[in-house]
């Protein structure tokens, strides 16, 4: 716990000061609601882009795949980052793609279809194990794009997404822990654009886009022996939102049907769905991560403006909102890797690519500290001077503070 040590120095007659020293000191009444998410900006991506996939496999997230500045020059590139984010480019993919999907899987994480430019959609699968060593394994029954990955058991499923000629598909793909491919009972409904998400026993395809300006608000659900349900559907059908997992929720937030929505649809792990409270931006092609105790949404765009809001959502499924992104940006990457959650690339408002990657690490508790206003103190680099009775502080503690003699009743 450390150590809070009173020392005096000063003149007579009260007129001097007492100087509480703190080394790594944690109060014991740290209120467990004052906390906040760490933000910091690791090492860019080595290629700047958007519209792109990141997955987590052992020590590392990985950021695969995407574009620069045209949709029609997909690059190959993978960046991974360990739990001290720092920054290793393993092998390439062996296709350059954007709009793909990821999945993982026993000791692998895997990358799925998108599309390869002028040549249409891609049937091709990249797997990354522990080691960042990459394989291929059997290639998706049908090539698509655009469409969404989920884990449940010993399973990787990638469900849905269209064809090169923009027809919504149902089917499904699916990859055991030795990467063996099979494929269950199709969606039920064809349908891309939507999300895939792990909660309990089950992986959830949610929402999506059917054409002709059908937007689903259908849920399929899996569980570990590949049955198909349909949970209680979405309380608004949409297409481009994201999703994150946090206790025992997978979490459903923002998206497009023609208009932009801040809607987030919970499912717990009986697949019984509320809706906690909105996002604090209307907003779609946002990313979502995960740390910790909250599922955290980034980025996203609507009519007007690209965002760089952060909404947090605790495992009782109350929202806060920390520290923005450095950049406003949409169609950016989430991923996580040990104690942070990693929101990567994405596209400005002018149509670049950015390498900017934005990380959120674990809630640090935080103290309140009551004094009087000119009072002495020093937690970081600087002595400062109180300007309120109260200040926060992150805990353990190390510094002092200097109150009157006085005041504290010496």
């Amino acid at each position: 716990m450390g150590e809070a040590i009173i020392t005096r120095r000063g003149g007579p007659g009260g007129s001097g000061e007492v100087i509480v020293e703190f080394n790594n000191f944690m109060p014991s009444d740290v209120d467990p609601s004052d906390e906040e998410l760490i933000h910091s900006t690791p090492t860019a991506l080595s290629v700047a882009r958007c519209d792109f996939a990141g997955a987590s496999v052992g020590d590392y997230a990985l950021f695969a795949g995407g574009y620069s500045n045209s949709f029609f020059n997909p690059v190959d590139t993978v960046d991974a980052y360990n739990a001290s984010l720092i920054r290793s480019t393993p092998t390439p993919l062996s296709v350059a793609r954007s709009a793909l999907a990821w999945a993982s899987v026993g000791d692998y994480a895997l990358f799925a279809g998108g599309y390869i430019g002028s040549s249409g959609q891609s049937d091709t699968v990249d797997a990354y194990d522990v080691s960042l060593v990459r394989s291929t394994p059997a290639t998706l029954s049908v090539t698509r794009a655009y469409f969404a990955g989920a884990s449940v058991g010993d399973y990787a499923l990638f469900a849905g997404g269209h064809d090169d000629n923009y027809n919504p598909m149902d089917t499904i793909d699916v990859y055991n822990a030795s990467l063996v491919r099979s494929t269950p009972a199709t969606l039920s409904v064809a349908k891309s654009g939507f999300a895939g998400a792990s909660v309990g026993n089950y992986a959830l395809f949610a929402g999506g886009y059917s054409g002709g300006r059908t937007y689903r608000d259908t849920v399929d659900a899996y569980n570990a022996s590949l049955v198909r349900s349909t949970p209680t559907a979405l309380s608004v059908a949409r297409c481009d939102f994201a999703w994150a997992s946090v206790g025992d929720y997978a979490l459903f937030a923002g998206g497009w049907d023609g208009s932009y929505w801040d809607t987030v649809d919970a499912y717990n792990a009986s697949l019984i769905r509320s809706t906690p409270v909105t996002l604090s931006v209307v907003r779609g092609y946002l990313a979502g991560a995960s740390v910790g105790d909250y599922a955290l949404f980034a980025g996203g765009e609507d009519y007007d403006s690209h965002w760089d809001t952060v909404d947090a959502y605790d495992a009782f499924l109350v929202r806060s909102t920390p520290t923005a992104l450095s950049v406003a940006r949409w169609y950016l990457a989430g991923a996580s890797v040990g104690n942070y959650a990693l929101f990567a690339g994405g596209e400005d408002y002018d149509g670049y690519g950015k390498d900017t990657v934005d990380a959120y690490g674990p809630p640090l508790p935080m103290a309140r500290l009551y004094m009087p206003i000119g009072t002495k103190y020093k937690f970081g680099e600087n002595e400062e001077t109180a300007t309120t009775n109260e200040i926060t502080v992150l805990v353990p503690l190390t510094g002092y503070i200097k109150y009157k003699s006085g005041v504290v009743g010496t």
